[in-house]
């Protein structure tokens, strides 16, 4: 069951019912969270045909007008990641030629975001490559959550809002009012993440693992700089994937004293082994969000699911009323 979070936010409802140019489309990679995104803007999302050939082929048709109007199309590109990309740039595409005024990619998860650099010669940047193809294919904006990395953001040569899945994580976390809690970073990279989600919650003190990476999805714990013994320690990331890197460091936090272990994430990508490695008695808790699907076969008791579907429909609001989108986040 997903979870709404107890964020208040709420739109100016009969501004966006007297402002017919506004449409909302979903596509195949989460409905449900665009139907949640649809109710709390207390709006439909659009008629879409949307089917593939036998070779493969997708074809999208918007079926009502949307000459002169500001579209808004929801559609991580998880899982598989490569169809849900081409989808993507389908809609846009026929958006751009019915003639929408504005065209906003709305991306709870940005795929390929993990290859935003090279790390060894002859590799492809296609974090870089992804933005390009969604620019030419006919965007105007993106509304994207919780990036990878933040220097995704000036791949992109049209306007970005960044937006965050931690207020919904902070407000259940706060709302458990753990005791001697400890936030800590799974890496060194996620440190700045750790540091601010540690101060929102009352200034909380912060650990660092020390991990030495060998291969992709791999991952070697070395050590934890900070005290976690007799705590409670909350592991706070971006994304799970494999979750080697995560279960790695709730191994390591048990070792060094930690009473309890909980992990916090936006993005649950939960590629094999993970459901094992998340359900092995490691973790008291796992909390996510749904910016991506989560399918039966995906849960186990430790698991919590949270939605992020008013902040995403909060952004669109100010975004197409021409407000403040950051903050949102302060």
């Amino acid at each position: 069951m997903i979870r709404s979070a107890t964020l208040t936010l709420q739109p100016a409802l009969s501004s966006l019912n007297d402002n017919n140019r506004l449409r909302l489309f979903s596509g195949s990679a989460n409905v449900a969270l665009a139907q949640e995104v649809a109710r709390y803007l207390g709006m439909d999302l659009g008629p879409m045909v949307r089917k593939r050939f036998a070779d493969g082929e997708l074809y999208i048709q918007i079926q009502e007008s949307i000459r002169g109007c500001d579209v808004y199309l929801i559609q991580p590109t998880c899982r598989p990641v490569n169809d849900h990309l081409m989808e993507l740039l389908i809609m846009i595409d026929a958006c751009r030629r019915a003639s929408a005024r504005q065209i906003t990619a709305v991306i709870p998860y940005y795929g390929y975001a993990r290859a935003d650099r090279k790390t060894a010669g002859r590799e492809s940047i296609t974090a870089k490559l992804v933005a390009n193809l969604i620019t030419e294919a006919g965007a105007s904006r993106i509304i994207a959550m919780d990036l990878h990395s933040g220097q995704i953001q000036g791949y992109f040569d049209i306007p970005l809002d960044h937006v965050y899945g931690s207020p919904v994580l902070l407000d259940y976390i706060a709302s458990k009012q753990l005791p001697d809690m400890v936030v800590v970073s799974p890496d060194v990279g996620g440190v700045a993440r750790a540091r601010a989600f540690a101060k929102k919650l009352n200034d909380a003190p912060l650990a660092i693992i020390d991990k030495r990476r060998q291969a992709h999805n791999v991952a070697e714990v070395m050590n934890v700089i900070g005290d976690v013994a007799g705590k409670t320690a909350v592991l706070v990331d971006d994304m799970i994937d494999t979750a080697g890197t995560i279960s790695e460091g709730a191994r390591l936090l048990r070792q060094q004293g930690a009473r309890q272990v909980y992990a916090c994430a936006t993005h649950a990508v939960f590629s094999p082994p993970a459901i094992e490695r998340l359900s092995s008695g490691l973790f008291e808790e796992v909390i996510v969000t749904n910016t991506m699907p989560m399918p039966e076969e995906y849960r186990f008791p430790q698991l919590t699911v949270l939605s992020v579907a008013n902040m995403l429909g909060e952004t669109i609001w100010r975004v197409h009323e021409d407000s403040s989108v950051s903050s949102l986040f302060r």
